[in-house]
C-alpha cells in the first residue's frame, strides 16, 4: 500500500531547467515546493578534472539507462515500432539538472514568425502554401509578449552574445559580451559579409567573462576547454540548473529535492489534480505526494507519457486528427551541412566551447521569399567551434576508405584542416507524426513505453537540400580547396546522432480544441496542472529550444503565482 506524505503547495516533476526555474521563482515568493527527480543528485565537484571522452561521449555516462526505460520508434503507423536499445539520433538526459547539465549552451531566441507561423504564412502566401496534412499552429502568444521572459532567462544565465540583426526586438543587450572570435569564425564572418549576409556571434550560455546574476549567483568565465556537450562543466562557466536556479531555490529553505523518485501517475479527481504517485527507486516503495498544484517539467517524452498514463487531457487520434495529448510531435532537420577541406591552412579546432560560433539567419523563418520554394520556414546556419575531441573527430573527404592505410593517412592530414558550416533546420508538424503509448513494450515498472511515429517528409527534404547548398556557398567563399555537402536527405533513421531537440505532444495554443495548454502552460482540462517544456511547441523552429523553454518557464511561474491567488483558467 502506498505511503501518503503531508500535502505541499506545489510538486514539480523533473528538476531540470524548467523545474529549477519554477522552483526558484515559487520559493522566492514563499511557496513550499517539492521537486521529484528520478535520477541522482549532481554538483559541480562531480566534474573536476573529468575530461573523459570515452566515459561521457561514447558510453553516455549522463544519459538515461535504456535497459530500464527507452522509447519505441516507427516511421509510419502501419508497421510495428521497435525499442531504441542504443543511443543514436538523440540523447535522453538523467539526473538533477536534466539535459541542462550536458547541453552545449546554444541559446537562441525564436523569431517572431515562429510564434505566429500559421497566420503569418497564410497572410503572405495564402492557405495553399500549407499542405493539408501539415498541422502547424500559432502559439497563442507573440514574440513581443514573451520577450520580457527571454530577457529574464538571459540575465539569470549570463548569456554571452550580440544582437541578431534579423531577429526580434530586444529590451536590453546581452548581459555579457560575445565570446572570442577564432580564425575560423573570422573567415566565416568575412565570407558571409561578402555574400551580403548578416553574421552575428552565437548566443552562448558559456560565459565570456566572470558574471554575477540578479539572484547574486557568481560564476567564472569559460576556459574554452572544448568539453561541453555530454559533459558537466567543471568551472560552472556553462549555465546549467545546478549552478544557477537550483541553489537559489535551496537557499530559501522552502524547496525539498527528492532524487531517485520516479513519478508514475498524476492523481486527479473532478477535473483537478490532487498530487502525484511515485516510486522511490532505491527502496521500491510507492509514495503519494499530495499537492495543491502539480507542475510537470520533465523531458518531452515523459511529459506526454505521464499525461497519457494518468488519463489527463484528450488523447490524440491520428486517424481523425482529434485530441491533443501526443499530437504535433516534431524534431529537427540538422543534416544540411558542408565540410571544407583546406590544404594550406591549419586550425586549433581542439579548443572551443559548446556555443562558440557565428551564425546567420538570412535563410531562417520567413526572412527570405518562399513563393517558389517547396517548403516553408528554414534554419540557422552556423560555424561552431565546440572542440574537436580525438575519438569522435576523424573527418576525411568523401570517397576515402573507411579503414586501413588511406583512412589513417587522410585522418592525420586533415585533423586540423577542416571547418564545417552546418544548418539547423526547422521541423513542421504533420497529422501523421505523433507520440503515444506503445501497446507491446513496457518499462521496468510494467508501464508502457512512449512510441514515436515520425519520418522526414518532402518539406524536410527540400529544406535540407536548400540549406546545404547555402552552406556550400559560404564554405567555398571561405576558400576551401574541397567541399563535401549534403545532396539529398534520405528517410529518418534513429541510429545516427542529429540533435536532442524533440518537441510537441502537449502543445500550446489559444483554444482547447487544438491545444493542451494555454500560454501560461496551464492545462485546459485541469487548471491546477502546468506542463512546461519543449512539449508545448506546436512545431519546431530552426534553432535550439532551450531559451524558449526557459522563457516559457518564467511565464509559467508567473501564471502559477496568479493561479495561487485567484484560481481558474488564466487569461
Amino acid at each position: 500500500m502506498a505511503k501518503t506524505l503531508p500535502k505541499t503547495d506545489v510538486v514539480i516533476v523533473g528538476v531540470g531547467w524548467a523545474g529549477g526555474i519554477i522552483a526558484a521563482e515559487l520559493t522566492k515568493a514563499g511557496l513550499n515546493v517539492v521537486g521529484l527527480e528520478r535520477g541522482k543528485e549532481r554538483k559541480t565537484e562531480d566534474y573536476f578534472m573529468v575530461h573523459d571522452e570515452l566515459r561521457y561521449s561514447m558510453r553516455y555516462e549522463m544519459m538515461q539507462d535504456l535497459s530500464k526505460e527507452t522509447i519505441t520508434f516507427r516511421s509510419h503507423d502501419n508497421v510495428r515500432a521497435l525499442p531504441m536499445r542504443q543511443y543514436g539520433s538523440f540523447l535522453l538526459g538523467d539526473g538533477l539538472g536534466g539535459s541542462g547539465v550536458h547541453w552545449n549552451g546554444q541559446t537562441y531566441r525564436f523569431l517572431p514568425y515562429d510564434f505566429q507561423i500559421r497566420s503569418k504564412t497564410i497572410e503572405r502566401y495564402g492557405k495553399d502554401k500549407i499542405p493539408a496534412d501539415m498541422t502547424i499552429r500559432d502559439y497563442g502568444i507573440t514574440y513581443d509578449e514573451l520577450e520580457p521572459y527571454y530577457d529574464k532567462f538571459e540575465k539569470m544565465a549570463g548569456i554571452s552574445g550580440e544582437a541578431n540583426p534579423l531577429g526580434g526586438k530586444r529590451s536590453s543587450e546581452f548581459p555579457t559580451p560575445p565570446m572570442k572570435k577564432t580564425p575560423g569564425i573570422q573567415m566565416f564572418t568575412e565570407a558571409a559579409s561578402k555574400l551580403k549576409l548578416h553574421p552575428y556571434m552565437m548566443p552562448a550560455a558559456n560565459l565570456s567573462e566572470n558574471y554575477t546574476n540578479p539572484d547574486g549567483v557568481a560564476r567564472a568565465a569559460c576556459q574554452y576547454c572544448g568539453y561541453c556537450e555530454r559533459y558537466g562543466c567543471e568551472y560552472g562557466a556553462k549555465a546549467d540548473p545546478v549552478v544557477t536556479v537550483i541553489p537559489v531555490a535551496n537557499k530559501t529553505g522552502k524547496f525539498q529535492i527528492r532524487t531517485h523518485s520516479n513519478v508514475r501517475r498524476i492523481l486527479h479527481k473532478g477535473g483537478k489534480a490532487t498530487g502525484v504517485m511515485y516510486i522511490d527507486v532505491t527502496t521500491g516503495e510507492e509514495i503519494i505526494q499530495p499537492a495543491d498544484i502539480v507542475v510537470v517539467t520533465s523531458y518531452v517524452f515523459n511529459n506526454v507519457r505521464l499525461l497519457l498514463m494518468s488519463e489527463l487531457g484528450k488523447r490524440y487520434d491520428p486517424s481523425t486528427g482529434t485530441g491533443v495529448v501526443g499530437a504535433n510531435y516534431a524534431y529537427q532537420v540538422v543534416k544540411g551541412s558542408a565540410v571544407g577541406f583546406f590544404e594550406n591552412k591549419q586550425f586549433n579546432t581542439f579548443a572551443g566551447a559548446g556555443s562558440l560560433g557565428i551564425s546567420i539567419d538570412d535563410y531562417n523563418g520567413d526572412n527570405f521569399d518562399h513563393s517558389d520554394l517547396k517548403f516553408i520556414h528554414g534554419g540557422v546556419i552556423s560555424l561552431s567551434q565546440t572542440g574537436a575531441r580525438p575519438i569522435q573527430n576523424n573527418t576525411v573527404p568523401a570517397g576515402t576508405a573507411s579503414w586501413g592505410p588511406e583512412f589513417k593517412k587522410q585522418s592525420l592530414h586533415y585533423a586540423n584542416r577542416t571547418l564545417a558550416v552546418g544548418a539547423q533546420g526547422s521541423s513542421m508538424s504533420f497529422k501523421q507524426h505523433f507520440i503515444d503509448l506503445d501497446p507491446t513494450y513496457k518499462d521496468t515498472f510494467g508501464d508502457p513505453l512512449m512510441r514515436i511515429t515520425f519520418d522526414f517528409r518532402e518539406q524536410d527534404k527540400e529544406l535540407a537540400k536548400f540549406l546545404a547548398e547555402r552552406c556550400n556557398e559560404i564554405v567555398k567563399e571561405m576558400g576551401a580547396d574541397k567541399v563535401d555537402f549534403l545532396k539529398e536527405l534520405g528517410p529518418y533513421e534513429i541510429m545516427s546522432y542529429q540533435s536532442t531537440h524533440n518537441t510537441g505532444g502537449v502543445i500550446m495554443g489559444a483554444e482547447p480544441g487544438t491545444s493542451a495548454v494555454n500560454n501560461f502552460s496551464q492545462m485546459w482540462d485541469a487548471d491546477n496542472v502546468f506542463v512546461v517544456g519543449a512539449s508545448s511547441f506546436p512545431q519546431n523552429a530552426g534553432y535550439n529550444p532551450t531559451a524558449t523553454v526557459g522563457a516559457l518557464a518564467y511565464r509559467a511561474a508567473e501564471g502559477i503565482l496568479k493561479y495561487r491567488q485567484s484560481g481558474g483558467l488564466l487569461v
